[in-house]
């Protein structure tokens, strides 16, 4: 007779959100999953009480296993050989060890956590070491934001209105841009951020608006201005609510315009082009950091945008891609009224740049009044050059492989003549998603004059921490590894490539 082994089922893991503190808050769901669990587990601080316990004590079965996960450090120092970031990881894996037993076992567990559990909670982190293994379940919780704006009863967001929710834990600066590109926020983590985190409001002109609300929904609960509370008394179940801005708008929806056009008079401005460099801030001249930080207004590509520090008074105007002569009036139009405004550009503005689409823009006679200042950075490739070694040193080109702005039958045409002129070549623009053979294009148009070991330089994100230089010859050349983030330098018959690596191109030709 044989007997056949049987495996036992496993059992199934639920994260419960149990809202922000008070218990009547949790859902029906939530305490019926409590009720029926065999194993309830709960993380704790050092030297604390569990609050998610607390808040589902009354739910919590007397006969059912109990585990409590508690943390053994919060910031403080460690004596473990990996720091505070091996002690907490040490710590998710003998918790993850402790309730995979109890599931291996065939026994419902349910980890208890405050809010919801997949918001800024401790429950994601063994739900990325259990979901995998054990059948798992969220269910969803009241988070502490909902309970800290119904508690102020400040209208959050409304139609298009968009939210942030943003760590306290952010670096300053970053902190009050994103404060200033946003309608509406909510600022978590404060404890000791919380001095940063004001300043940050302040820089983002936010702060006269802005709420701290402590311990929603709990019977200790309190709100006030941010701008009164005393920063040595706020505890970690805190946040600040930032309303967002079309709480003033007109009935039917409208935001208000940031300013209207008018007719120009004395009070006209003038518009600043300026130039950040290709990257790091290091590489933005003392020139534009000087004229960025006495300009009531930026405007430009978002990301060009978000480089710019946020402080009190400063209006960012962000936009997306190939919408330059519309951020371009928009800038003149606030000069016009009369304020003071620099349109941002990656490395220098007059290199692809927007000096040619404001300049363009300002043919209107709308504009007559508005002066057109350009202010020099740093171009990509002189950034490139300068990485690679001296590429650039004699006579060169600059071209662009977009067509966005001018046909490709154009394009053949000038990469014919600067090859046939022997110019050593910087091309930007090389490929983008849609634009995907054309590198491959002048390539072949290039070697129809220039000699297979031709040196070429590749440069990627050349300034940033994902920077990356390739030297190599034009036969040799990945036109498939080429796209947007990369500028290309063709050598010219001069261009050298000496023993130590470096990239150079002769001051002097043969006749």
């Amino acid at each position: 007779m044989s007997t056949q082994a049987t495996s036992r089922p496993l059992g199934r893991f639920y994260g419960v959100g149990l809202g922000p503190g008070d218990p009547e808050l949790v859902t029906l769901k939530a305490a019926r999953l409590i009720g029926e669990a065999d194993v309830v587990a709960y993380h704790a601080g050092v030297g604390k009480q569990s609050n998610a316990r607390r808040i589902a004590a009354d739910l919590i079965p007397d006969d059912v296993v109990e585990e409590e996960l508690r943390y053994p450090v919060t910031t403080g120092a460690t004596d473990h050989p990996g720091g505070y970031a091996g002690a907490i990881a040490a710590f998710y894996e003998e918790s993850a060890a402790r309730l995979a037993a109890h599931l291996e076992a065939g026994r419902t567990v349910v980890l208890l956590a405050e809010g919801d559990p997949l918001f800024y909670g401790s429950y994601m982190y063994m739900h990325d070491r259990l979901a995998d293994r054990f059948p798992t379940e969220v269910v969803p919780g009241v988070p502490a934001f909902a309970a800290a704006t119904a508690s102020v009863a400040a209208p959050l967001v409304r139609q298009t209105d968009v939210l942030t929710i943003l760590p306290g834990t952010l670096p300053e600066a970053e902190l009050a841009r994103r404060l200033a590109d946003t309608d509406g926020a909510i600022i978590m983590k404060l404890g000791r951020t919380f001095p940063a985190v004001r300043s940050a409001l302040a820089q983002a002109g936010r702060l006269e608006h802005a709420v701290y609300v402590e311990r929603a929904s709990m019977p200790a609960e309190r709100w006030l201005p941010v701008a009164d509370v005393d920063p040595t008394t706020v505890p970690y179940f805190s946040l600040i609510v930032v309303a967002g801005d079309s709480a003033s708008d007109d009935p039917a929806g409208r935001r208000t315009p940031v300013a209207a056009p008018v007719a120009a008079g004395p009070t006209t401005g003038e518009v600043l082009v300026v130039g950040l460099g290709p990257g790091p801030d290091r590489w933005i001249t003392p020139e534009v950091t000087e004229a960025l930080a006495g300009v009531d207004h930026v405007v430009g590509y978002a990301p060009y945008v978000n480089r710019v520090p946020q402080r009190a008074g400063l209006t960012r105007h962000a936009s997306g891609n190939t919408v330059e002569l519309d951020r371009s009036r928009l800038a003149l139009d606030l000069a016009l009224a009369g304020e003071r405004v620099a349109v941002v550009s990656g490395g220098d503005a007059g290199v692809f740049g927007m000096a040619a689409a404001v300049y363009e823009a300002a043919e209107d006679p709308a504009y007559d009044g508005v002066a057109v200042r350009v202010l020099p950075g740093v171009s990509a490739v002189q950034a490139v050059a300068a990485r690679a070694g001296a590429p650039i040193g004699g006579d060169f080109a600059v071209m662009s492989l977009s067509d966005r702005l001018k046909p490709w039958s154009l394009i053949e045409k000038r990469l014919r003549a600067v090859a046939d002129a022997d110019l050593v070549l910087a091309i930007y623009n090389p490929a983008s998603r849609s634009r995907t053979d054309q590198v491959v294009e002048a390539q072949k148009i290039l070697l129809e004059h220039r000699s297979a070991d031709t040196v070429v330089v590749v440069g990627r994100d050349v300034g940033r921490a994902e920077e990356s230089l390739t030297v190599t010859t034009l036969a040799d050349l990945d036109a498939a590894s080429v796209d947007m983030k990369c500028l290309l330098v063709i050598g010219s018959t001069g261009t050298r490539r000496s023993a130590s690596g470096a990239v150079w191109t002769a001051r002097s030709t043969p006749s």
